[in-house]
C-alpha cells in the first residue's frame, strides 16, 4: 500500500467512524473550536483528573472530512497523558503540519496524526487540521471552564 492510500485509509476511517465523537457528561473544559474559512466548527471536551491527566475526551460538531478525523486522532493521542504531554505533543503536531519538523522518527510520537504531515503541502486544509489541536491548545492554557463560555479562533 504506497502512503497516498494510507493517508486515504486512516483519514476516512477517522471521519465515517471516529471514536470520539459525542458528547461528554460532566467535563472539565469545554470549548468552541471555529475554522471560519470554511466553516469547521467543533465542541471539544475534556475531563482531566487531579493530577492533571486527561482521562477523557470527546468532540461534537461538524466540518471537512481532515477537520473532524484530525480531531478525532488528536483525542487517541491525547487522551491518559498529562496536560503538559498533550501540549507537547499539539506543539509538535502544529510544528510538522507547518513543515517544521519532518523526521519521521521524532513523528512516530503522533500516531496515525502524522499521516497528516502532507497537509503542509495543500494551504487551503492547513486549518482544518489544527483545528481540533489549537482548539485543545486554548482550552488548557486558557484556563478557564465549562461555564466561561470561550471560543477558540484558528487564525494559523
Amino acid at each position: 500500500m504506497d502512503l497516498k492510500s494510507l493517508y486515504q485509509e486512516i483519514l476516512n476511517e477517522h471521519n465515517l467512524t471516529p471514536a470520539h465523537k459525542g458528547v461528554m457528561e460532566n467535563p472539565t473544559f469545554t470549548l468552541h473550536g471555529v475554522n471560519p474559512s470554511c466553516g469547521d466548527n467543533i465542541y471539544l471536551q475534556l475531563k482531566v483528573d487531579e493530577n492533571g491527566i486527561i482521562s477523557e475526551g470527546s468532540f461534537n460538531g461538524s466540518g471537512c472530512a481532515v477537520s473532524q478525523a484530525s480531531v478525532d486522532m488528536m483525542l487517541d493521542d491525547v487522551i491518559g497523558k498529562s496536560k503538559e504531554e498533550a501540549l507537547r505533543l499539539a506543539q509538535l503536531f502544529m510544528d510538522m503540519i507547518q513543515g517544521k519538523v519532518t523526521d519521521d522518527e521524532k513523528l512516530e510520537e503522533l500516531d496515525e496524526a502524522a499521516a497528516l504531515k502532507n497537509i503542509s503541502f495543500m494551504p487551503a486544509r492547513v486549518k482544518c487540521a489544527v483545528l481540533g489541536w489549537h482548539t485543545m491548545q486554548e482550552m488548557l492554557t486558557s484556563g478557564k471552564t465549562e461555564g466561561e463560555g470561550i471560543s477558540s479562533h484558528c487564525d494559523l
